[in-house]
């Protein structure tokens, strides 16, 4: 039996906003609230504790004031990009 989101995706007349929206509460069903936002959409969904970085630039950038407290960050890019000055 497929899930509802997954037929909705399948249908030929489907747009992608609602291909997408379908995916997202997909994911949110199976993850939890907050497990994905967009860019730039509202406020935190999630109260959560933070941890501000210093850097008032990065903590409006990340969306919560900061880092998440309790919970792992992954800090990734090329090299020489201030991954180590971050940590």
């Amino acid at each position: 039996m497929k899930n509802a989101a997954l037929r909705v995706v399948e249908d030929k007349g489907v747009d992608r906003d609602k291909a997408l929206q379908a995916a997202l509460s997909q994911i949110e069903r199976a993850f939890g609230k907050g497990s994905i936002m967009r860019l730039g959409e509202g406020g935190p969904k999630v109260d959560v504790e933070v941890v501000p970085t210093g850097s008032l630039g990065l903590d409006l950038a990340l969306g919560i004031g900061g880092l998440p407290k309790g919970r792992i960050v992954e800090i990734y890019g090329p090299e020489s990009s201030g991954k180590t000055t971050l940590a």
